[in-house]
């Protein structure tokens, strides 16, 4: 069963993605227009994307004192992409989208993702843009997202600073109103910004005519000063080349240069950079500081700017799980035609025999089924969570609701989970090699690379944690962790009734019990030093009780379908959950422990006895 297989049975009878269509926002779609959009995104992948992903890996970025020079493959595939129209796929007709489920976009997306992660770096164009559509005004909608969406222009997010990293409280970026009549600029209150912006994800390149910069910054107050804290923050669109009202290019450089590329371990097809806002060397007007538009009011940057981190998650969360289905794929490949050694049997091993493949090893299927469960569960919670989104955007009140503050809880899940299951998959499939999964002859050390990233960017594993515990948990008293609770029940009362799935329902409502257990044990005395000193625990033990449940839901879909369980899907299914339950889940246990005991062993441990 390959990627396509999986992604209909998910996508189609698991979530039913298919009624969809009778929506109002989706009746010119179908299961026909659905299965166009995806053959046309697998063949795009397979064409433009996959036959390149070494030669990006091994063609880094380069500045040649003018441009940034990526690989020409780079520029096909990108324009192979805009054409597809899948930069703006999910929105309305009048911005020029297809009004495609965001279920369906991201399913095929995930083929690009599949193909060739490197090249595939368009996630955070569409998150400026939809951000934009969120928080912008009419002018800055159609001059800077609409032009997005058409791909003519590419767009980034610039929080992090040298000194700040993930601490946005410390930005000194600083933004001061350009004069008179700047707040009167048809573009939004015009500002001049100077500052240095870290890790900044295509920051510079030629595929596009312009880059749109979304930066986060402070604006002085009365005295000069910048406003300590993220509630100083205020968010602007900094264009790489000035433009006007009509989206024309005035044809000059605003003061944004490109100070550096960063050489990483792994994503080396996508440009990182750091960036200078106002240092003059493209002064405008005769003048220092970069012309940047304000987004929103003053000081709401980090509430606007978390509706477009929110999605970047969620985007990374998949990221992961490609890379690791590509492991998991290779690996299997390769343990099917890979001889060597013999069968154990009673009387041991006979040499005279001939040796059999590798996936005859329980051992390799221990690894082979590991990947599968984590990346196909992984897959499956990142579709889920696309469903979500489409139910906040097209449900009735109540479901709308339910769907966004299931959002809220599940995604620091959906961004950490596969970040770092998916990645010891990646291992598990460089494990399955052997000494060849070492080396280059192979794609698999390429995909742990890769993979390694995603645990970093758009917040980090303790930035996620700390979120989970520290506040999505308790948000609107518990609201959110409850409504979690019932759809986990309703699955449970479900599979209760499939023999084959009854102890599986026993074990996750024990261990959601103690998830439970173990957050009301951590707030207990309401010192966050206390609950949050192990909160990465918490988020690993919590995730693997989502994904339990993630799997204990799609294996009760394939059972229904198929109750003599005599299709390969059914038993594959059947397989990755007992295997989930049986070697995961028992993991919450330890995990949760140290949670509920408020163990202080990593926080009190003094500097010098390191």
């Amino acid at each position: 069963m390959g990627f396509r297989s999986t992604l209909d049975f998910l996508l189609y009878q698991w979530l039913d993605t298919g009624s969809l269509v009778a929506r109002a926002r989706f009746a010119d779609h179908s299961r026909e227009t659905f299965d166009a959009v995806l053959d046309t995104c697998e063949r795009i992948a397979r064409e433009k994307y996959a036959p390149f992903n070494r030669l990006v890996d091994t063609q880094e970025p380069r500045f040649d004192g003018e441009k940034v020079v990526l690989p020409q493959a780079t520029h096909d595939a990108h324009a192979a992409y805009v054409a597809s129209g899948m930069l703006g796929a999910a929105q309305d007709y009048a911005m020029g989208g297809m009004q495609l489920p965001y279920t369906v976009n991201a399913s095929a997306n995930a083929f690009f993702g599949l193909a060739s992660i490197s090249i595939s770096s368009n996630l955070l164009t569409t998150g400026n843009a939809n951000l934009l559509l969120v928080h912008g005004t009419p002018v800055q909608q159609a001059v800077f997202a609409a032009n997005q969406f058409s791909g003519r222009w590419a767009g980034t997010m610039c929080l992090s600073e040298p000194q700040a990293g993930s601490s946005l409280s410390d930005i000194t970026t600083r933004a001061v109103l350009d004069g008179e009549g700047a707040s009167d600029d048809a573009l939004g209150p015009r500002y001049r910004l100077t500052g240095n912006k870290m890790w900044i994800s295509s920051g510079d390149h030629e595929l596009t005519e312009n880059i749109v910069h979304l930066v986060l910054a402070k604006i002085p107050g009365p005295d000069g000063n910048l406003i300590p804290g993220t509630k100083g923050l205020s968010l602007f669109i900094v264009p790489k080349k000035l433009v006007d009202t009509a989206g024309r290019l005035t044809g000059e450089r605003n003061d944004v240069a490109l100070a550096g590329l960063n050489h990483k371990l792994g994503w080396r097809g996508t440009t990182n950079t750091l960036l200078n806002f106002g240092e003059g060397k493209f002064p405008v007007a005769g003048r220092t500081g970069a012309i940047g538009y304000l987004v929103g009011r003053p000081h709401e940057g980090l509430r606007c700017m978390f509706h477009m981190m929110n999605e970047a998650r969620i985007g990374i969360g998949m990221a992961a799980t490609m890379l690791g289905l590509a492991g998991y794929y290779a690996s299997l490949e390769y343990a099917r035609n890979r001889p060597q050694g013999r069968a154990v049997g009673v009387a041991g091993k006979d040499a005279s025999r001939p040796q059999v493949r590798i996936i005859e090893h329980a051992d390799v299927k221990r690894m082979l089924l590991a990947q599968k469960a984590y990346c196909e569960g992984a897959l499956a919670l990142e579709l889920f969570c696309a469903r979500l989104v489409d139910e906040q955007h097209t449900g009735d009140a109540l479901a709308a609701d339910e769907a966004r503050l299931l959002l809220e809880v599940l995604t620091p899940i959906a961004k950490s989970w596969p970040s770092e299951w998916c990645l010891e998959a990646n291992s598990l499939a460089i494990q399955v090699h052997g000494g060849y999964g070492y080396t280059r002859d192979f794609p698999v050390e390429q995909y742990w690379r890769d993979n390694r990233l995603n645990m970093i960017h758009e917040g980090t594993h303790g930035i996620q944690a700390t979120d989970l515990l520290g506040r999505k948990v308790l948000m609107e008293n518990g609201r959110a962790l409850e409504l979690l609770g019932q759809r986990m029940q309703a699955t449970q009362q479900r599979a209760q009734r499939l023999p084959p799935l009854a102890p599986h329902a026993r074990d996750l409502a024990l261990a959601w019990e103690q998830v439970l257990v173990a957050t009301r044990a951590g707030w207990a005395t309401g010192d966050p030093a206390h609950a949050l000193a192990n909160a990465v625990p918490y988020m690993q033990a919590f995730g693997h009780a989502v994904l339990a449940w993630i799997w204990l839901d799609v294996c009760h879909c394939a059972l229904v379908a198929d109750p003599a369980m005599s299709g390969s899907r059914t038993q594959g299914c059947l397989g990755a959950t007992r295997f989930f339950f049986h070697y995961e889940l028992p993991k919450t246990a330890a995990w949760l422990r140290v949670v509920e005991t408020r163990d202080m062993t990593c926080a009190d441990l003094p500097e010098e006895a390191f």
